[in-house]
């Protein structure tokens, strides 16, 4: 075939038939966060001069900084909103420096705190650490409105231990 008998090629196109050629409009822009409603930015919090409520049920835990947070009994109160109202994410301040970060966009639980506290000491021996066990958290709005302090002790009220563990009877 010579190229001067065959018809010119006309350009086709797949979106022809009755579709538009720029692509579809309705794409919104990003997600701005998965956080829940009636969860706070600490910073909002603050600027509003909103007060937070620690929930009671920290103080009760006598959990060992060094142990996971699964091993607790009282899985209910885990689940339990750190603080009232909930927040994004918390700043936890040691007395002796350390800051660890708890977050999580649907509000921060008790378990996501010792989650971020537990990551620091897990690799800990029980004798490494002077004051093992978590007292509680302590908000003072005058020192930093955006943290909570940790507080330890030497000794919980007899450590609950798992039914059937061996050598359970020799540490008594």
């Amino acid at each position: 075939m010579s190229a001067d008998t065959a018809t010119p090629l006309a350009k086709v196109d797949s979106a022809v038939s009755g579709l538009s050629s720029s692509p579809p409009e309705s794409k919104g822009h990003r997600r701005a966060s998965s956080s829940a409603a009636g969860v706070y930015n600490i910073t909002d919090l603050e600027k509003e001069g909103k007060e937070l409520e620690i929930a009671k049920e920290t103080q009760k835990l006598n959990w060992k900084l060094n142990t996971s947070p699964a091993s607790l009994d009282d899985k209910e109160s885990l689940k339990k909103f750190l603080t009232t109202p909930p927040v994004k994410k918390i700043d936890l301040h040691f007395p002796l420096g350390l800051e660890v970060t708890a977050r999580n966009l649907k509000g921060v639980t008790i378990k996501d705190a010792l989650d971020a506290i537990y990551k620091q000491f897990k690799k800990k021996q029980d004798d490494e650490l002077e004051l093992p066990i978590l007292a509680g958290f302590e908000w003072d709005k005058e020192e930093s409105w955006t943290r909570l302090i940790v507080h330890q002790k030497k000794e919980g009220q007899a450590p609950s231990k798992k039914k059937g563990k061996k050598g359970a009877a020799d540490d008594e």
